[in-house]
């Protein structure tokens, strides 16, 4: 059994509302974004005057305020304080990014080296959907092939490939960073119950980035696809639960706010269930999901489950279910 001690999660200060995108001449405003996706701000690493003169069109120009790694480590303090542990009993720092600052080494060693853990980094990447990957290939190892703990950090500088002259995916795009600490070797209250990964290959092409280019999605069979596949993963999750799904709280890939809502109302999930930050910090890639879940930590109490549902580009979608239970000091 597979077992979360603690989550983290961060987002740089720098806001771009839905005015800034406005003030970009890019032929949106805020009724527009607000009725089409449903998102008031998000957070970028960059500058907004760059952005502002730049509209982010030469990448090898981009100005960055803060590093994906620094972003990764804020992750990694706050979710390893929760979970009480130090960071030499971290062995593996296992981390994904929409948006790698590095082809090479592995950007887990880089992100361990900023939270100052000396450990094996490796990258488990499955763009937006990496969350699950992580949740997926963990539970299935065997415990005594894993150390006492494992950090699993996403930090997303998703916003550094973003095109903000083209406004489908300028009014998406948010940047952030969430972790976990998980263990097979030690219990904690919040144990993971189920775990699903699956992916289409063959539709590779309609979410990518090109190394040094900018972000491209076929927008909306993309939007399409993570509606149909969300609800095939909660359905495939139902199959092994005795309590119905729509019972959970429920976090799925921060895509846009007005895809969350009609997922929710296909599936009769009820709206004090589903947790969300998506209007506030926009598209975080694979951040997002577990950001959501890091917010929320503190709320969750015995007994409270917790589906997680998440897709991304490859075409890729998993999920978990998640349990909180009560621990037994004695």
């Amino acid at each position: 059994m597979l077992y979360i001690h603690g989550a983290g999660h961060y987002h740089p200060e720098n806001v771009i509302d839905n005015a800034f995108l406005e003030g970009l001449g890019i032929e949106t405003n805020d009724q527009w974004i607000m009725e089409r996706v449903g998102i008031k701000t998000r957070r970028t690493v960059m500058k907004l005057d760059y952005i502002k003169s730049t509209q982010n069109q030469i990448l090898s120009e981009r100005e960055v305020l803060e590093s994906s790694a620094q972003m990764g480590s804020k992750a990694i303090d706050m979710a390893i304080n929760r979970a009480g542990i130090s960071k030499e009993q971290v062995g593996w720092v296992v981390a994904a990014s929409c948006a790698p600052t590095y082809s090479l080494p592995a950007n887990a060693c880089v992100i361990a080296k900023e939270a100052g853990i000396n450990a094996l980094g490796i990258d488990i990447s499955s763009a937006c959907s990496s969350f699950a990957a992580h949740i997926h290939f963990l539970s299935s190892m065997e415990t005594s092939a894993m150390p006492d703990y494992v950090v699993c950090v996403i930090p997303e500088s998703w916003t550094t490939t973003t095109d903000f002259s083209d406004r489908r995916t300028a009014v998406l795009i948010g940047d952030g960073a969430a972790a976990v600490v998980v263990s097979k070797k030690h219990v904690s209250d919040m144990k993971v119950k189920q775990t699903f990964m699956e992916s289409d290959p063959a539709s590779w092409e309609k979410v990518q980035t090109v190394t040094g280019g900018h972000f491209y999605q076929d927008g909306l069979s993309v939007q399409k696809f993570a509606i149909k596949k969300t609800m095939a993963t909660f359905k495939h999750l139902q199959k092994s639960e005795d309590q119905l799904l729509n019972d959970h709280y429920f976090i799925s890939h921060q895509a846009n706010l007005s895809m969350l809502k009609s997922v929710c109302k296909k599936l009769e999930i009820k709206s004090d269930k589903h947790l969300y930050n998506v209007d506030q910090f926009g598209n975080c890639g694979g951040a997002g999901a577990p950001s959501v879940l890091s917010q929320n930590w503190e709320q969750f109490k015995a007994g409270d489950l917790i589906t997680l549902i998440v897709v991304g580009a490859g075409l890729t979608w998993g999920g978990m279910v998640l349990q909180k239970e009560a621990i037994n000091e004695a």
